[in-house]
């Protein structure tokens, strides 16, 4: 739902001059499969060994569910501007609203 609502949205973020660019802890074959089944026009980079974009992100996470405690992505999103700086920072998203709610806080 999150990847998909950015492509949907893409027009809007490209008349702001916004790049869209996904990552992914999946395999490079998955991501692959993911962005030609939701026919993602923008990249998505492969984060899956090291874990290296979510560490320096602070996103690669221990997490909880049904009583297991494990490592994974806690879904965020970053503006970052053309010189590298993040601008904003949208931590745990909703994946329903999210590219709506980054062009929201855009619009401000």
């Amino acid at each position: 739902m999150e990847a998909t609502g950015f492509r949907d949205e893409l027009a809007a973020f490209g008349r702001l001059g916004v790049q869209i660019i996904g990552a992914s802890a999946d395999s490079a074959p998955a991501n692959t499969r993911f962005r030609r089944k939701h026919d993602l026009p923008f990249k998505l980079l492969c984060d899956n060994e090291a874990k290296d974009l979510g560490t320096a992100f602070g996103v690669w996470q221990a997490k909880k569910m049904a009583g297991r405690s494990y490592m994974g992505i806690v879904r965020s999103s970053f503006l970052i501007d053309a010189d590298g700086v993040v601008e904003l920072v949208f931590p745990k998203v909703k994946t329903g609203t999210h590219a709506r709610d980054v062009l929201d806080a855009l619009d401000k």
